[in-house]
């Protein structure tokens, strides 16, 4: 086998993070993998991987080498379909990360339906409402909500994102209805968020309004804290792709809207190396259209 053979042994073996897993998804025997990168160790000279009875580690000039050697073979692939006759065709695996609630509600009809226009595609799909590093854990593209954080990887805005403060209707029958962000003070309210001190966004005379909130009940998961609303608990402050069935349905009603902050975007994000893979073009684009239609409700 080539030097290329096996940096892709020793890339399959870092994402199953076994052996045994890279075996199975390679078509070899664990002998096989665990004998060619042990060889890809000696000929570099330095430890790519520490064995354990359980699991692999990666070192730190693992990591590093996984880094470049993914890089390469993208490059190689990349040549090859650049000049192949099937090169018009979008094909290989893609390993996705997106936020939990936006890949409950909306990817799991988009997808189906990418693969069944993209036959010789394959998906890893994880959600995870963490930001995962794309490059180090080995991602070919993530959704992103929201704003980005300064990188270098690319951002595609396939989608606004618009987010609305909602309650009940029983909620506000009760409680009354806020005409200010500084009347939420005053009522029970859902956050939605990660972190302790959790703030929601408005605009007031062009400029954005930040004001702390807190809850009885706070959750880390979109779905959750809508629920919680149209159980009518409290207020909640979320991105439409949530909320929207209950809108339409009027089991939700938006409140504060005169103070709505200026829209955001949905982005699909990868690394500036694969830019010119045509299985990360095709997916941008098929979930830029299929958000453009979900967007008439969003």
């Amino acid at each position: 086998m080539d030097l290329l053979d096996d940096m892709r042994i020793f890339i399959t073996a870092v994402d199953a993070m076994s052996f045994t897993g890279a075996a199975a998804k390679l078509g070899l025997s664990k002998q096989f993998v665990s004998r060619r990168i042990s060889s890809l160790e000696q000929a570099l000279g330095v430890r790519l991987l520490l064995r354990t009875t359980r699991r692999l580690a990666v070192t730190d000039l693992g990591r590093i080498y996984y880094e470049r050697a993914r890089r390469i073979l993208d490059d190689v692939e990349a040549a090859n379909l650049a000049v192949s006759s099937q090169g018009e065709r979008p094909r290989g695996n893609l390993r996705v990360s997106a936020p939990m609630s936006f890949g409950t509600m909306f990817l799991g009809s988009v997808i189906p339906s990418f693969l069944t226009t993209y036959p010789d595609v394959t998906i890893e799909l994880e959600l995870n409402d963490r930001t995962v590093d794309i490059i180090g854990e080995g991602y070919d593209v993530a959704v992103r909500i929201g704003a980005l954080a300064d990188s270098s990887l690319i951002g595609r805005a396939v989608a606004p994102m618009r987010m609305v403060t909602c309650a009940s209707p029983r909620y506000l029958e009760a409680h009354g209805t806020p005409e200010t962000p500084e009347a939420l003070r005053d009522h029970a309210l859902l956050p939605y968020g990660h972190s302790q001190r959790v703030s929601w966004t408005y605009a007031r005379d062009g400029h954005p309004l930040e004001v702390p909130v807190a809850g009885r009940l706070r959750v880390n998961n979109g779905e959750l804290a809508r629920d919680a609303a149209v159980a009518g608990l409290g207020i909640t402050w979320l991105p439409v792709f949530i909320v929207a069935p209950a809108l339409l349905n009027g089991r939700l009603v938006t409140v504060l809207d005169a103070f709505a902050p200026t829209p955001s975007a949905i982005h699909v994000v990868y690394p500036q190396h694969r830019q010119a893979s045509l299985v990360i073009r095709a997916f941008s684009d098929f979930l830029s259209s299929a958000c453009s239609v979900a967007g008439t409700q969003w």
